[in-house]
């Protein structure tokens, strides 16, 4: 599982360490991501596979199916991580999030983040609004039973 908080920087050929708590889940390579919130996902080959799955049974005479299919396709980029433990990242993913230079990574469970550090200070004031997030998250059942 892909937790914690980690800055690192992008190297001068836009390389990226990856966490060593990170690499040990990406010994077969990973997928990158355009992220929802101008971030980049990174996912294993086997959650990507799955989400490609589920993505590929969806309707296509919808919409919303179709524009999900371009972003999930069009901008995922297979990468391995080098004997180094840093991954590429495309310049059209990395143009996306506004990353360059210094990147926050988190983990999000299944799957791990890349942010630029701006937009990342930008989620950590929502996430620190606890009474935003008490009406955020009360339809969601986080029950411990």
């Amino acid at each position: 599982m892909f937790l914690g908080q980690y800055r690192h920087n992008l190297d001068s050929k836009d390389r990226l360490t990856i966490p060593a708590r990170y690499r040990e889940l990406l010994v077969d390579g990973a997928y990158v991501l355009q992220g929802f919130d101008r971030n980049l996902m990174v996912l294993t080959t086997s959650a990507y596979q799955m989400m490609a799955q589920r993505v590929n049974q969806m309707n296509l005479a919808d919409p919303l199916t179709r524009l999900l299919r371009r972003l999930v396709f069009s901008s995922a980029s297979y990468v391995e991580v080098d004997k180094t433990g840093r991954i590429l990242i495309p310049e059209f993913l990395r143009a996306f999030a506004e990353v360059d230079g210094d990147v926050v990574l988190n983990g999000a469970g299944t799957y791990f983040e890349i942010w630029s550090p701006a937009h990342w200070d930008e989620q950590l004031a929502q996430m620190a609004d606890t009474e935003a997030n008490a009406h955020r998250f009360a339809i969601l059942d986080l029950s411990n039973e």
